[in-house]
C-alpha cells in the first residue's frame, strides 16, 4: 500500500521558505530596523489584490514570479525602488508569512491578504497606490548578537 503523504509542502514551510527567498533576494532593500509606522491610508476598503493588479497599480513589471498553494510573489522594480510583492489566497496564509517573516526583520507594506516587502521609503511611496499600513520585523543589530564584546 502506497503512502497517503502529500509531497507537496506545508503552507507554513512554503512560507516560511519564499520569506527567506525574499530577504535573501533583498537584503539591502529589505534593511532591518526595529520601528512600526502605521499609516491611516488603509487598504483599499479590505479588498484583496491579485500580484498582476499590485503590479499594475505601482507600475512595474514583474520578475522571478513563483506560485505556491497559499500564495504567490514576485520581484518588481520601478523609478520609486526594488520590492517583492506577495499575495495570499486567504487570511491564515498572510498571517501565518507576517508571523514567520518578521523575525527576518525588514520592512512590510500589509494591505489585505497582500504584503509588500521593501525599504521604508520605498513602501511610503508604495502606500499612496496601495493603501495598507507599514510593519516593521524584529530589529537586529551586532548588540543582539551573543558574545559580540561591547567594550
Amino acid at each position: 500500500m502506497g503512502s497517503t503523504r502529500s509531497s507537496i509542502p506545508h503552507p507554513r514551510r512554503t512560507a516560511a521558505l519564499l520569506c527567506c527567498a525574499a530577504a535573501l533576494a533583498l537584503p539591502a532593500v529589505a534593511g532591518c530596523n526595529g520601528k512600526s509606522d502605521t499609516a491611516a491610508a488603509g487598504d483599499r476598503e479590505g479588498t484583496p489584490a491579485s500580484l498582476d493588479q499590485l503590479a499594475a497599480r505601482t507600475g512595474c513589471s514583474m520578475t522571478g514570479q513563483r506560485k505556491a498553494q497559499e500564495l504567490q510573489q514576485a520581484n518588481c522594480a520601478n523609478s520609486r525602488g526594488k520590492y517583492v510583492l506577495v499575495s495570499f489566497t486567504s487570511d491564515q496564509g498572510q498571517n501565518a508569512w507576517m508571523e514567520e517573516a518578521k523575525p527576518w526583520g525588514g520592512t512590510y507594506l500589509v494591505g489585505t491578504r497582500w504584503v509588500v516587502v521593501s525599504t521604508k521609503p520605498t513602501l511610503q511611496s508604495l502606500q499612496k497606490d496601495l493603501g495598507g499600513r507599514i510593519q516593521a520585523g524584529e530589529q537586529h543589530g551586532m548588540g543582539d548578537m551573543p558574545g559580540m564584546n561591547h567594550g
